[in-house]
């Protein structure tokens, strides 16, 4: 299943200051990613139509099983990608920012492919 790059990052957000914080609301959101309150709240609106996350009566939102598989996903690439980057010479800060480019566009194929070979190459040492 493929979404958009922007939905990708709110549910990778979500679970990342989920496991931060245990409770997330949008203003979390707002500030985590730095984004403007009204967008934030339309993206929460779309999710939430589309099945990703469900938010409860005091505003809490929670990652559907859906949302989460792709939270989780996407969290796995930028992780892989960035120790990859990191392991060529590439900056901790750079290799984090080129990563959340990647993540987003890297096939199925490609990231399988890189992280076998990471785990066979870590396996070897």
């Amino acid at each position: 299943m493929k979404i958009l790059e922007s939905a990708e990052n709110y549910l990778e957000a979500i679970h990342v200051l989920t496991k931060e914080k245990g409770q997330v609301r949008a203003i979390d959101i707002v500030h985590h990613l730095g984004f403007s309150k009204p967008s934030v709240s339309i993206a929460m609106k779309q999710l939430e139509t589309n099945g990703y996350i469900s938010r409860d009566e005091d505003g809490y939102i929670s990652l559907t099983e859906e949302g989460l598989e792709i939270a989780v996903s996407v969290v796995e690439r930028h992780e892989l990608l960035t120790e990859l980057f990191m392991a060529v010479g590439v900056s901790e800060e750079t290799a984090k920012d080129d990563a959340c480019k990647v993540e987003h566009h890297i096939s199925q194929e490609t990231f399988e492919c890189l992280k076998s070979n990471i785990e066979r190459i870590k396996n070897s040492l």
